[in-house]
């Protein structure tokens, strides 16, 4: 396989956010603030985007309800009337024309009918073409524990497999109700040559099928929510969608990694670091605790 460098991330931010409602009827959840070590108050979508670039990505496409497009273009690609820009510090007057330089590398897409993440994910098809690309949750954040950045160890797993990539990371067998579930063989410390992915399973199934070799016996490794894949996922989802293939009722991008490693080879990275849900309550709450500190 011809070695590709990484060049794009996609972020799906088309959900309504159900458990964030009735705050998400008036505020997208990746639009919900989140305070940086810098002491600034960042939309969620900004830290993701944030990430994706210091990693080394040139282009990213936000992947969003129609009804959404004008708020995400005035975050990124409008500065604020001139008597708003004029009430700003100079350091905000500053950063507001980051945020506009910042969107000329941003594309933002749209996801005609809400009918699953994987579907949000097979939206940015002709946008990522032929390419492998990132591809990064629109409510998750990172916080990496080495002076590498989550997505940065991801690309660069991905430049030494020259494979797919999904990252990893450890979760006790009572959260496996919430989360993907990865198994496969260990070809070094962290790199593992998976063999299946199993979207929320029961903790009797983990046990029994997707249990990894060295790890404690109700540890499982977990989908951490960054991924570097070629674009044969997009057959793979492209089938589900032709065949109406759907799990409570939406199109899932789980299924389809599995149908992907079974066709490509994949390789999971347990990722030095900490991924922050902020599209639960409590999960946000304690984002907005922690993130600052870490």
């Amino acid at each position: 396989m011809q070695k590709k460098k990484v060049r794009k991330a996609v972020i799906p931010a088309a959900g309504f956010g159900t458990r964030l409602f009735p705050a998400t009827k008036v505020v997208k959840k990746e639009l919900f603030p989140i305070i940086d070590k810098d002491g600034r108050a960042k939309p969620v979508i900004l830290a993701i985007i944030e990430e994706a670039i210091t990693a080394g990505i040139e282009e990213v496409a936000i992947v969003v309800q129609p009804e959404d497009k004008k708020t995400f273009k005035t975050l990124f690609k409008r500065p604020p009337k001139a008597e708003l820009f004029e009430k700003l510090s100079p350091q905000n007057q500053e950063y507001s024309k980051y945020l506009v330089d910042l969107g000329d590398r941003i594309t933002i897409l749209i996801q005609d009918k809400q009918e699953g993440y994987g579907h949000a994910v097979y939206s940015a098809k002709d946008w990522v073409k032929d390419e492998p690309f990132l591809l990064m949750l629109g409510d998750h954040i990172y916080k990496s524990n080495i002076d590498k950045s989550c997505a940065s160890q991801v690309l660069d797993v991905y430049e030494q497999v020259n494979q797919n990539v999904v990252g990893l990371t450890t979760m006790p067998a009572e959260l496996l109700h919430k989360l993907g579930c990865v198994t496969g063989v260990w070809e070094e410390d962290t790199i593992l040559s998976v063999t299946q992915i199993s979207e929320k399973p029961s903790i009797e199934y983990a046990r029994q099928h997707l249990h990894v070799e060295g790890m404690a016996d109700d540890e499982f490794l977990c989908i951490f929510g960054l991924y570097a894949l070629t674009p044969t996922i997009f057959d793979c989802l492209a089938e589900d969608i032709k065949n109406n293939v759907r799990l409570k009722g939406e199109f899932q991008l789980t299924t389809c990694l599995d149908k992907l490693q079974k066709k490509e080879r994949m390789s999971g990275y347990v990722v030095n670091g900490k991924c922050f849900d902020t599209g639960l309550p409590d999960a946000y709450l304690q984002t907005m605790i922690d993130f600052r500190n870490l």
